[in-house]
């Protein structure tokens, strides 16, 4: 059973901080890429972050603008998002993605993890 469970999400002031995890399992890690995406009340789910299966190549969407850092460990089959200078329009449901080819490609979702920036 493929599993993508998030956490870390949470309540943070503006210009807070917070760091999202994906924890995986049911697959093999090492081969698939990673992203997060996130997703506000009434808004399109967009593309937060992607990072490829070595951790050699990542993409940012740019609303991010350097503020935020997508980084795995496949020894522990995470993946995190490092999240700084957090502001109010960042407030969204974050979800992890997992993709991979074996002739077909694969796409797994994740809950998603609630974060909240406000004073």
């Amino acid at each position: 059973q493929v599993q993508l469970v998030e956490s870390g999400g949470g309540l943070v002031q503006p210009g807070g901080s917070l760091r999202l995890s994906c924890a995986a399992s049911g697959f093999t890690f090492s081969i698939a890429a990673m992203s997060w995406y996130r997703q506000a009340p009434g808004k399109e789910r967009d593309l937060v972050a992607s990072i490829n299966k070595d951790g050699v190549t990542v993409t940012y969407a740019d609303f991010v603008k350097g503020r935020f850092t997508i980084s795995r460990d496949n020894s522990k089959n995470t993946v995190y998002l490092q999240m700084s200078s957090l502001k109010p329009e960042d407030t969204a449901v974050y979800y992890c993605k997992a993709v991979w080819r074996t002739g077909l490609t694969w796409t797994y979702w994740g809950q998603g993890t609630q974060v909240t920036v406000s004073s």
